[in-house]
């Protein structure tokens, strides 16, 4: 269906167009949601919506067909102050198309879109949803995990990020720790107090220093960095408390619970996860779909960037147009040459499998 695929790819284009002139800050998507909701519904779909959140499901839908979810999201980031373009001018260098979410992750999310109405009609050994969803930038609770219950039993995920269509099949997680130090004031011109700052570099030393034992052979070490430390009011009082920050990306081999444990053991600091629920993911290698991405000659790597993969409480892989690399940069963009390909290649991915 060659005609048919064109004429997806030059809507999906002109969609990802609108989207990148219409702000959708994370939990500000409602006018790019109403174009996804416009552009389905045009194509002959029937969306559903729930806050910003926006799903499909395909015509030919039975309970006993496994069912496989394309997701990505329309939210973006806030540019920073050092673009050269408008970054909602969408403007046009030859192929190259300027605008910020055009790589993050607006190049995916229209290929998906492309894809799911290319199928939405055929008959298939799966069910096929599509849902176009909020909040990703920010890991937020209105974003996907708030309409999964909408979904029914989904048997693998299609996440549409930029990983310039080769396949992720693991993914790092994310945990973030609050840490507080306690000690007791005293004056720093006398041997008074107990200084809280210097309990609390004992403890980032640790974390500086220590390595978990697990090590994945696609997501290497887990990785921890103290990104924010506060603790004194004045130069002469001897600080009482100390806080800081640390940064965690585990691999595939521990959960997040297993981190914070740790850590806690270790540290003589008050410990505290800001939330639990950003796991690490993986797929097995001899996944069917693993296994077909990789006699289509796609590469197999483990990602270093969290995605909403990290939400979803099924087998999941990374793949779209684009380079992760872009994103959230200076004057963001993607080439349209990668956005056919992406079409191209989800379709490639999903013509005639099965499970």
């Amino acid at each position: 269906m060659p005609r048919l695929i064109e004429q997806l790819t030059e809507g999906a284009i002109a969609l990802l167009i609108q989207l990148i002139q219409t702000p959708s800050f994370s939990r500000e998507e409602d006018k790019t949601a109403d174009l996804i909701f416009a552009f389905l519904t045009t194509h002959g779909a029937q969306p559903q919506r729930s806050g910003n959140n926006v799903w499909a499901v395909a015509q030919q839908f039975a309970p006993h067909k496994p069912t496989i979810l394309l997701n990505s999201h329309h939210d973006t980031v806030k540019p920073g102050t050092s673009w050269t373009h408008d970054p909602f001018g969408a403007a046009r260098e030859g192929d190259k198309l300027i605008g910020l979410g055009s790589n993050d992750a607006g190049a995916a999310a229209v290929s998906l879109l492309a894809a799911f109405l290319y199928f939405q009609e055929r008959e298939t050994a799966f069910n096929l949803i599509c849902a176009i969803t909020a909040e990703e930038e920010v890991s937020g609770a209105n974003g996907i995990r708030s309409i999964l219950p909408h979904l029914g039993k989904i048997d693998l995920g299609i996440v549409g990020e930029p990983t310039q269509m080769d396949l992720a099949i693991a993914e790092k997680g994310l945990v973030v720790l609050d840490c507080v130090a306690h000690g007791r004031t005293g004056h720093a011109a006398r041997d008074e107090g107990e200084n809280a700052l210097y309990k609390a570099l004992d403890d980032m030393q640790w974390v500086r220093s220590y390595r978990f034992p697990n090590e994945s052979k696609l997501l290497g070490a887990v990785k921890m960095t103290v990104t924010q430390v506060q603790a004194g009011t004045q130069h002469n009082v001897v600080p009482d408390t100390c806080r800081f920050v640390v940064d965690v990306r585990p691999n595939e081999l521990y959960s997040n619970e297993e981190i914070v444990r740790v850590v806690r053991e270790h540290l003589r600091a008050e410990v505290t996860p800001r939330s639990v629920h950003l796991n690490s993911s993986r797929i097995a290698p001899t996944h069917p779909l693993v296994l077909r991405g990789a006699n289509l000659g796609r590469k197999l790597f483990g990602s270093a960037t969290l995605s909403d993969q990290a939400v979803l409480p099924f087998d999941t892989v990374k793949i779209g147009p684009g380079d992760s690399a872009r994103s959230h940069t200076p004057d963001e963009y993607i080439y349209l040459s990668e956005v056919r390909a992406g079409i191209r290649g989800y379709i490639e991915l999903l013509e005639g499998f099965s499970f």
